[in-house]
């Protein structure tokens, strides 16, 4: 390997490179080192990440990115040295993709204090995430920017928000800020909770999510090249349904320039999250406790895919049953339309598990159910996000697992190449 200095980071790679800002070094600096690492790669931008980090050595130096990445690996590396296998244990290891143009941001990046987030969209869904992160995000949260086509809408949660408040008085650190088009992007994480073309209440379709696609992602587009124009360096959170889609077309829509034509100069994979499958999980945890072959789901059970067709919930990872995995997935995947069957709309639970929880779990770089680019698709799964980057949970996966993963995967690119 080969060993630099940029910016009082070390930079290793597996080969040789001549930078005026690399500044060669030798192993003996690496092993007292203590600071991030970033492990150089060069492999096709459109289906592999800019940067993630290397939470197993088996992470290391990748050529290829695929759903492998979420299995958990027991091969040992032996031309791997040990300081470099202590520093992937303490997370302090980066793969950073040199083919993105904007790969020297990752290195600069540095996590805010406290998190300025902007929302659009202050419909039923919007409000509710809205009102999850005032209540509950006071301590990494400074403010919550609102904006939305409507001002009355604006108008209305300015005030609501803004009287939300116990008797210390601890809120009132989180400010409430309506905002102007051009200030949008001003923030650490824009959350994108805009929807066009929900079916109402007794005219639902097989996968309501699905029917939006194609509205939500024009005025997507609009919102990815702003991001673009600003040179956006934060997380650009998708909330509108369907997650997993959106999130592929605003990578592909930002990274576009007026040519038409791929130049990776927008959003990175790692900037856009997609938050629709924490309410998955939360589903199916409640249907779980309701047989007793289930009920171990929240301390064995996993949820993947996409937040609609394409679902996984496994029961449990170590005594993963299919049948027991069927009965939650189903349950999990039609609990809208059980919600839809009562009268209501149902975004409450979405709103805020899949939201406002899952969005400060994000923040506070704790695991969570987000999607997140995989081998150029968008896929759920747990995951954190660390300095700029993102980890995924590495499991054991039994076989009959790993094989619905890979039929959902598949099913997600189908999907997308229809539309």
């Amino acid at each position: 390997m080969f060993y630099y200095i940029f910016n009082n980071n070390l930079i290793i790679t597996n080969e040789s490179i001549t930078r005026d800002d690399f500044i060669s070094t030798d192993e003996n600096f690496c092993k007292n080192y203590t600071g991030k690492i970033f492990a150089l790669t060069s492999i096709n931008c459109e289906n592999s990440r800019r940067s993630f980090i290397v939470s197993t050595e088996n992470l290391l130096f990748l050529d290829k990115e695929d759903l492998s990445i979420l299995k958990s690996s027991y091969k040992i590396n032996k031309t791997i040295p040990i300081w470099l296998k202590n520093a992937i244990n303490e997370k302090r290891v980066i793969s950073l993709n040199t083919n993105y143009p904007n790969f020297l941001d990752v290195i600069v990046y540095s996590t805010p204090l406290k998190w300025r987030v902007n929302v659009v969209g202050l419909g039923d869904v919007g409000a509710t995430l809205l009102t999850g992160l005032k209540l509950l995000g006071n301590d990494v949260i400074s403010s919550l920017g609102i904006y939305d086509k409507d001002f009355k809408k604006v108008n209305r949660l300015n005030l609501e928000l803004s009287q939300i408040l116990s008797c210390d008085g601890k809120e009132n650190n989180l400010q409430i800020l309506p905002l102007r088009e051009e200030d949008l992007f001003n923030c650490d994480m824009f959350v994108f909770c805009v929807s066009v073309g929900i079916p109402p209440i007794g005219k639902e379709e097989k996968d309501v999510r699905l029917v939006q696609f194609d509205g939500n992602r024009k005025i997507l587009k609009v919102y990815g090249q702003m991001a673009r124009d600003a040179k956006f360096k934060g997380i650009f959170a998708v909330v509108s349904d369907p997650v997993d889609l959106l999130c592929k077309s605003l990578f592909i829509d930002s990274n576009k320039n007026k040519d038409d034509t791929l130049d990776f100069q927008g959003l990175a994979p790692e900037q856009i999250r997609g938050y629709g499958l924490g309410v998955m999980n939360g589903r199916a945890a409640y249907y779980s406790s309701l047989r007793e072959d289930t009920a171990n789901y929240l301390q064995e059970g996993r949820a993947f895919g996409p937040h609609g067709e394409g679902l996984i919930i496994a029961n449990s990872i170590e005594n993963f049953n299919e049948s027991a995995s069927d009965f939650l997935t189903e349950k999990a995947k039609t609990a809208n339309l059980e919600v839809r069957a009562t009268g209501f709309k149902p975004y409450i639970a979405p709103a805020l598990s899949s939201g406002a929880l899952s969005i400060l779990d994000t923040i506070k770089g704790n695991f969570h159910y987000s999607s997140n680019f995989i081998g150029g698709t968008y896929m759920g799964c747990k995951n954190k996000f660390l300095n700029g980057c993102t980890e995924n949970e590495t499991l054991d996966l039994p076989l009959e697992l790993m094989n619905r993963l890979k039929n959902t995967y598949n099913l997600l690119n189908e999907l997308y190449n229809k539309k």
